[in-house]
């Protein structure tokens, strides 16, 4: 059966986030912003936000392991908005493209629940999703298969009876998107707008 919604994730696909685009500001040896993003605010602490946790127990469980590091673990959500570089055209060009074809179109973050609201308030691109699943309000974080299956009942609330067989998912990480694949979804690893819109087509999608 052809497709009847796609799901997109959003950073690395339609935004560029980066903590480095931050921290160049602050710490300007790279070998030392390095360490500092691989050790303290890395990846892994940062998930936990996705996850629900609130910053100011992330920062002050952190400046507890790292004091010497406080004033740049306090910048990370103190100065957050510094580590959103925008939109990625190419993504938002295949959404857009999608949007035209009146495919429907959802959203399904890893984000924190406290920062999402800066990029809901200045990206209106956001608006145009007809629902969007973020990690941090539900406290669940990718790939564990219970938020894909809240954004599945979000989905069949608004497309009753769409299987999972009929949803596409776009997502930067392998990961994440071999998780929708295990779910019946058709999870697509986004390397490029190309490719993920060649994988889309094949797929039966005409856009």
């Amino acid at each position: 059966m052809p497709l009847r919604a796609v799901v997109f994730d959003f950073g690395g696909v339609l935004f560029d986030w980066n903590p480095d685009y931050l921290y160049r500001k602050l710490i300007p040896d790279a070998d030392e912003r390095r360490w500092f993003l691989e050790q303290v605010c890395n990846p892994a602490w940062n998930l936990r936000q996705d996850g629900g946790r609130p910053f100011s127990e992330a920062t002050a469980a952190l400046i507890t392991e790292h004091p010497q590091h406080a004033a740049n673990i306090r910048a990370f959500s103190e100065r957050w908005p510094e580590t959103l570089a925008g939109t990625l055209a190419d993504g938002v060009a295949l959404m857009e493209a999608l949007e035209a074809a009146d495919v429907p179109l959802y959203g399904l973050t890893n984000w924190s629940a406290e920062t999402f609201p800066y990029a809901w308030q200045h990206y209106p691109l956001l608006h145009r999703f007809r629902d969007i699943v973020v990690s941090g309000r539900l406290k669940l974080i990718k790939p564990d298969p219970a938020i894909y299956a809240e954004m599945h009942a979000r989905i069949n609330r608004d497309l009753p009876g769409i299987a999972a067989h009929e949803l596409a998912f776009i997502d930067d990480s392998r990961k994440n998107a071999d998780a929708a694949s295990d779910l019946g979804w058709h999870g697509i690893h986004h390397t490029s707008a190309a490719d993920t819109a060649a994988r889309l087509r094949q797929l039966g999608l005409h856009f």
